[in-house]
């Protein structure tokens, strides 16, 4: 089979960045290692499609669910209803997105396929207008993505639950608009939610956010069962598998909470939900089973921006419902 110049030039381009591209994915795993797996997780409701709002801790975006249990359109909790019912992640696996993943995945099969073997837009008429093909191809890929995800998020984002304004604030000291009462780590979230949320519930959610990773440090599932929902803990347990295969385990310590806000909170049925964005440092390293070789990581503490979703039953603790990163 015969490549052009310009088909043989595109061809060493991607070598090129699939070979930087691959050992930095794998870098970018290694020190992530931490409970979640640097991922993003779980179930929050009705609104698992829907990112969470933007807080002073974390401005930026939360990143959609790699794994989760919830479907379009069904509020689960995200108790598995039978083993394997996880639904991948990603705008091309979302389900319900038969269409509008497909005609992106063919833009995008065929564009790249026809640039390979010298097809493309402009078939023919050599290098350089194979490249013009495959940048205009890339533009309509994008284009068509960001419409169906705006189509998608228009969708499914649920309803208020509530149809009344949002709680006050609690009054701290000197008549001031706090939630913290106190607290080391949390403020006031730029939204302030339908459901009310004590000061001793951001007691629990930063009580959490160190005895899970303790949990998870120490690989003890039990634990990990009283303080996540049993999505959230089939997840940390394959995780905990794959590195037992890898004859690796990941140690977590010195876990301190050192700024959080309330993105979002709300109540469906008798399930209280809260989303809340946490910046805080701990010391992440990942040794070898065996020998207690540093694999990963190292002793000097890190930082880490999550949005860490809790979920409530009426008259139960809280627990942990979903982790999501951050951009």
């Amino acid at each position: 089979m015969n490549f052009s110049q310009g088909t043989r030039g595109i061809i060493r381009a991607l070598a090129i960045v699939l070979s930087v591209a691959l050992p930095l994915a794998i870098a970018i795993s290694a020190a992530d290692a931490r409970v979640g797996g640097g991922g993003s997780s779980g179930s929050r409701g009705s609104r698992t499609f829907s990112a969470p709002p933007s807080t002073t801790t974390a401005p930026g975006a939360a990143q959609p669910m790699n794994r989760t249990f919830t479907q379009p359109g069904s509020p689960g909790m995200g108790a598995p209803a039978a083993a394997g019912a996880a639904s991948k992640g990603g705008f091309f696996n979302r389900p319900g997105m038969g269409m509008l993943g497909g005609l992106a995945a063919g833009f995008l099969g065929a564009g790249l396929l026809g640039m390979l073997f010298g097809g493309g837009l402009f078939s023919g008429l050599g290098g350089l207008s194979s490249i013009i093909g495959l940048l205009l191809q890339v533009g309509l890929i994008i284009i068509v993505v960001r419409l169906a995800m705006s189509w998608w998020q228009r969708r499914h984002t649920p309803a208020s639950a509530y149809a009344t304004g949002p709680a006050p604030a609690a009054e701290g000291p000197g008549g001031q608009t706090s939630f913290r009462s106190g607290l080391s780590g949390f403020g006031l979230g730029s939204n302030q939610p339908p459901l009310e949320i004590q000061p001793a519930d951001y007691e629990a959610f930063e009580r959490l956010l160190g005895e899970v990773q303790a949990a998870w440090s120490n690989e003890d599932v039990a634990k990990l069962h009283t303080l996540a929902t049993p999505e959230m803990v089939s997840y940390f347990s394959k995780d905990l598998e794959e590195n037992k295969a890898n004859n690796d385990v990941n140690k977590v310590t010195d876990v301190k909470l050192l700024q959080g806000d309330l993105a979002e909170a709300w109540r469906e049925g008798e399930t209280d939900f809260a989303s809340v964005a946490m910046r805080f440092s701990l010391v992440d390293k990942t040794i070898e089973r065996t020998t207690g070789r540093l694999v990963s990581g190292s002793e000097t503490p890190t930082e880490a921006t999550e949005v860490w979703t809790f979920a409530r039953r009426r008259g139960a603790n809280w627990e942990l419902s979903a982790i999501q990163q951050t951009s």
